[in-house]
């Protein structure tokens, strides 16, 4: 089965690829969520809370720049460049994952000051549940398309040639040098011929013993 480039993130370097790409940001934006709804509800403007609320969007704000500016430079633009996107799934679950990030950005850039600054409190909070709302649209959007195998489109790609002929780095990961390696070691013991003496001495005793008899 092929994987999307956003599956292959989350998959590789386990567990910290998918606690810095998926559960930070979103027990980050959850808790913003959550804290939101109380704070509609209840119409409190201070206490911890509320406090939470601001923390949380400031936090995940400055979080998604910094996700955003790592992916754009290590992933996005290196694969646009080597035209390696594995179809419209892959582009879909990558792009709708960056794009999930602006609204929490937008989030960020409001608590410190910099838009917004006309609307009350209750404004910058409808501001903040909109921003979540699509925030998890897209973050959905991304989780979806990243499970689909890209092969539904046509994708071939170069799973079939790993073993073999060089490819991408993005490939290179899923080849797993060490298992060729051993794979490779274990065939040239198999062809050479130092593995039989160790298997024809279990045998010379038995064809004496017969001859014994």
């Amino acid at each position: 089965m092929n994987m999307t480039h956003y599956m292959q993130l989350l998959a590789d370097n386990q567990p910290w690829n998918l606690l810095i790409f998926m559960a930070i940001p979103v027990v980050l934006a959850e808790t913003l969520a959550i804290t939101e709804l109380y704070i509609l509800f209840t119409r409190k403007f201070d206490g911890f809370v509320y406090h939470l609320n601001r923390f949380s969007g400031t936090t995940v704000g400055l979080y998604f720049i910094g996700v955003i500016a790592y992916l754009m430079t290590t992933a996005v633009l290196p694969i646009t460049k080597n035209n390696e996107w594995r179809t419209a799934i892959d582009v879909i679950a990558v792009g709708s994952y960056l794009i999930g990030g602006l609204p929490l950005i937008w989030i960020a850039l409001q608590e410190f000051g910099f838009v917004n600054k006309a609307l009350d409190q209750m404004g910058k909070l409808k501001i903040h549940a909109i921003c979540v709302a699509l925030f998890l649209v897209f973050g959905h959007i991304a989780m979806i398309a990243g499970m689909l195998d890209p092969s539904l489109l046509g994708y071939k790609g170069n799973s079939a040639h790993q073993m073999g002929a060089a490819s991408s780095d993005a490939d290179h990961e899923f080849c797993h040098p060490e298992m060729h390696e051993g794979m490779k070691a274990m065939h040239q013991q198999m062809m050479s011929g130092g593995n039989m003496p160790n298997s024809n001495p279990n045998k010379m005793p038995m064809n004496s013993q017969g001859h014994s008899h």
